[in-house]
Protein backbone atom coordinates (compact mmCIF):
# COMPACT_ATOMS: atom_id res chain seq x y z
CA UNK A 1 0.00 0.00 0.00
CA UNK A 2 1.89 3.09 -1.12
CA UNK A 3 -1.06 5.64 -0.49
CA UNK A 4 0.03 6.57 3.10
CA UNK A 5 3.84 7.00 2.76
CA UNK A 6 3.31 9.21 0.31
CA UNK A 7 0.87 11.51 2.52
CA UNK A 8 3.50 10.73 5.27
CA UNK A 9 6.54 12.17 2.82
CA UNK A 10 4.39 15.33 1.60
CA UNK A 11 3.21 16.38 5.18
CA UNK A 12 6.64 16.38 5.93
CA UNK A 13 8.27 18.14 3.00
CA UNK A 14 5.52 20.74 2.85
CA UNK A 15 6.06 21.56 6.67
CA UNK A 16 10.00 22.07 5.83
CA UNK A 17 9.35 23.97 2.78
CA UNK A 18 6.87 26.08 5.06
CA UNK A 19 9.83 26.69 7.32
CA UNK A 20 12.58 27.41 4.71
CA UNK A 21 9.90 29.71 2.50
CA UNK A 22 9.16 31.63 5.58
CA UNK A 23 12.64 32.22 6.53
CA UNK A 24 14.10 33.29 3.16
CA UNK A 25 11.36 36.09 3.01
CA UNK A 26 11.99 37.10 6.60
CA UNK A 27 15.48 36.45 6.18
CA UNK A 28 15.40 38.73 2.62
CA UNK A 29 13.37 41.69 4.63
CA UNK A 30 15.73 42.19 6.90
CA UNK A 31 18.44 42.09 4.71
CA UNK A 32 16.80 44.96 2.38
CA UNK A 33 15.84 47.03 6.17
CA UNK A 34 19.79 46.62 6.90
CA UNK A 35 20.62 47.49 3.39
CA UNK A 36 18.08 50.63 2.83
CA UNK A 37 17.87 48.69 -0.53
CA UNK A 38 15.15 50.80 -2.78
CA UNK A 39 13.53 48.69 -6.24
CA UNK A 40 12.67 52.08 -8.69
CA UNK A 41 11.76 54.27 -5.54
CA UNK A 42 10.01 52.00 -4.10
CA UNK A 43 10.94 52.74 0.40
CA UNK A 44 12.95 50.37 1.88
CA UNK A 45 10.73 49.79 4.78
CA UNK A 46 7.61 48.89 2.94
CA UNK A 47 10.07 46.24 0.70
CA UNK A 48 11.24 45.05 4.16
CA UNK A 49 7.70 44.61 5.95
CA UNK A 50 6.15 43.34 2.71
CA UNK A 51 8.55 40.50 2.12
CA UNK A 52 8.14 39.73 6.04
CA UNK A 53 4.33 39.54 5.34
CA UNK A 54 4.58 37.84 2.74
CA UNK A 55 7.01 34.73 4.24
CA UNK A 56 4.73 34.65 7.05
CA UNK A 57 1.40 33.96 4.64
CA UNK A 58 3.48 31.91 2.25
CA UNK A 59 4.67 29.70 5.33
CA UNK A 60 1.12 29.49 6.91
CA UNK A 61 -0.41 28.48 3.33
CA UNK A 62 2.02 25.73 2.88
CA UNK A 63 1.96 24.55 6.58
CA UNK A 64 -1.90 24.34 6.07
CA UNK A 65 -1.46 22.50 3.35
CA UNK A 66 1.05 20.00 5.26
CA UNK A 67 -1.44 19.62 8.11
CA UNK A 68 -3.99 18.38 5.31
CA UNK A 69 -1.77 15.87 3.89
CA UNK A 70 -0.84 14.84 7.93
CA UNK A 71 -4.94 14.40 8.46
CA UNK A 72 -4.72 12.60 4.70
CA UNK A 73 -1.74 9.79 6.60
CA UNK A 74 -3.68 9.74 10.26
CA UNK A 75 -6.95 8.77 8.83
CA UNK A 76 -6.53 6.83 5.55
CA UNK A 77 -9.02 8.46 3.85
CA UNK A 78 -8.72 10.93 0.81
CA UNK A 79 -8.99 14.52 1.28
CA UNK A 80 -12.23 16.18 0.92
CA UNK A 81 -13.92 19.46 0.51
CA UNK A 82 -11.64 22.62 1.58
CA UNK A 83 -8.62 20.10 2.04
CA UNK A 84 -8.42 18.62 -1.65
CA UNK A 85 -8.88 22.51 -2.90
CA UNK A 86 -5.75 23.05 -0.92
CA UNK A 87 -3.80 20.05 -1.84
CA UNK A 88 -5.25 21.00 -5.70
CA UNK A 89 -4.19 24.75 -5.47
CA UNK A 90 -0.28 23.53 -3.85
CA UNK A 91 0.05 21.23 -6.75
CA UNK A 92 -0.66 24.09 -8.94
CA UNK A 93 1.53 26.43 -7.33
CA UNK A 94 4.52 24.08 -7.29
CA UNK A 95 3.69 23.55 -10.89
CA UNK A 96 3.89 27.70 -11.13
CA UNK A 97 6.78 27.74 -9.24
CA UNK A 98 9.19 24.83 -10.57
CA UNK A 99 8.23 27.09 -14.44
CA UNK A 100 9.65 30.37 -12.59
CA UNK A 101 12.83 28.50 -10.87
CA UNK A 102 14.16 27.39 -14.41
CA UNK A 103 14.81 30.52 -15.48
CA UNK A 104 15.82 32.30 -11.99
CA UNK A 105 17.42 29.65 -9.95
CA UNK A 106 18.28 26.54 -11.92
CA UNK A 107 17.76 23.30 -12.96
CA UNK A 108 17.96 21.76 -9.35
CA UNK A 109 15.35 23.96 -7.92
CA UNK A 110 13.17 22.57 -10.88
CA UNK A 111 13.69 19.52 -9.69
CA UNK A 112 12.64 19.89 -6.73
CA UNK A 113 9.31 21.60 -7.40
CA UNK A 114 8.55 19.49 -10.36
CA UNK A 115 9.28 16.31 -7.34
CA UNK A 116 6.98 18.03 -4.79
CA UNK A 117 4.28 18.69 -7.50
CA UNK A 118 4.55 14.75 -8.35
CA UNK A 119 4.26 13.67 -4.95
CA UNK A 120 0.74 16.06 -4.06
CA UNK A 121 -0.60 14.98 -7.37
CA UNK A 122 0.73 11.33 -6.46
CA UNK A 123 -1.33 11.70 -3.14
CA UNK A 124 -4.16 12.67 -4.75
CA UNK A 125 -4.43 10.35 -6.86
CA UNK A 126 -3.89 7.46 -4.92
CA UNK A 127 -7.00 8.34 -2.97
CA UNK A 128 -9.13 9.35 -6.19
CA UNK A 129 -11.53 6.35 -6.98
CA UNK A 130 -11.05 4.53 -3.03
CA UNK A 131 -13.09 6.04 -0.08
CA UNK A 132 -10.63 4.77 2.34
CA UNK A 133 -9.25 1.55 3.90
CA UNK A 134 -9.93 -1.41 1.77
CA UNK A 135 -11.98 -3.99 2.66
CA UNK A 136 -12.07 -7.33 1.09
CA UNK A 137 -15.21 -7.73 -0.87
CA UNK A 138 -18.56 -9.72 -0.14
CA UNK A 139 -19.22 -11.23 2.58
CA UNK A 140 -17.89 -13.30 5.21
CA UNK A 141 -17.17 -12.91 9.20
CA UNK A 142 -15.58 -9.56 10.20
CA UNK A 143 -12.33 -11.35 11.48
CA UNK A 144 -11.87 -12.79 7.95
CA UNK A 145 -11.24 -9.22 6.41
CA UNK A 146 -15.11 -9.11 5.04
CA UNK A 147 -17.45 -6.47 4.76
CA UNK A 148 -19.88 -7.65 7.13
CA UNK A 149 -22.78 -5.32 5.70
CA UNK A 150 -22.33 -7.59 2.75
CA UNK A 151 -23.05 -10.90 4.40
CA UNK A 152 -26.64 -11.64 3.84
CA UNK A 153 -26.84 -10.59 0.26
CA UNK A 154 -27.24 -13.09 -1.91
CA UNK A 155 -24.87 -13.40 -5.18
CA UNK A 156 -26.12 -12.57 -8.24
CA UNK A 157 -26.71 -14.49 -10.93
CA UNK A 158 -25.33 -13.84 -14.19
CA UNK A 159 -22.08 -12.28 -15.44
CA UNK A 160 -19.57 -10.53 -12.92
CA UNK A 161 -19.82 -7.17 -13.18
CA UNK A 162 -22.92 -6.61 -15.06
CA UNK A 163 -25.59 -4.31 -12.68
CA UNK A 164 -28.52 -7.14 -11.85
CA UNK A 165 -31.74 -5.97 -10.71
CA UNK A 166 -32.67 -6.47 -7.03
CA UNK A 167 -36.64 -6.74 -8.24
CA UNK A 168 -36.62 -9.27 -10.77
CA UNK A 169 -38.28 -6.62 -12.77
CA UNK A 170 -37.05 -7.04 -16.52
CA UNK A 171 -34.35 -4.56 -18.01
CA UNK A 172 -33.39 -2.61 -20.78
CA UNK A 173 -32.14 -5.41 -23.16
CA UNK A 174 -33.53 -8.42 -21.02
CA UNK A 175 -36.70 -9.33 -23.64
CA UNK A 176 -36.54 -9.85 -26.81
CA UNK A 177 -36.83 -6.74 -29.23
CA UNK A 178 -40.72 -6.14 -29.71
CA UNK A 179 -42.33 -3.63 -32.51
CA UNK A 180 -44.08 -0.85 -31.99
CA UNK A 181 -46.05 -1.54 -34.69
CA UNK A 182 -49.16 -4.06 -34.08
CA UNK A 183 -48.56 -7.23 -36.30
CA UNK A 184 -51.66 -6.59 -38.07
CA UNK A 185 -50.98 -5.41 -41.52
CA UNK A 186 -54.00 -3.48 -43.82
CA UNK A 187 -54.41 -3.10 -47.60
CA UNK A 188 -54.17 -0.49 -48.89
CA UNK A 189 -57.34 1.48 -50.41
CA UNK A 190 -57.31 2.31 -53.78
CA UNK A 191 -57.61 5.99 -54.54
CA UNK A 192 -58.92 5.72 -58.27
CA UNK A 193 -62.48 4.80 -59.55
Amino acid sequence: MVRRPVAWVVAVVLLVEAFAIGALNWFLGVVVDRQKMSLAGLDPDVMSTSSKIGGVAFGFYFALCALVALLVAIRNRPPAGFGRVLLISVAVVHGLLGAFTWGLVGWTAFLFMVVVLALVVLLLMTYDHEGGQEQAPGGGAPQEGGDPKAEGEPAPAGVAGEPQSRTGEPQDGDEEPQDSVPAQLTQPVPTTP
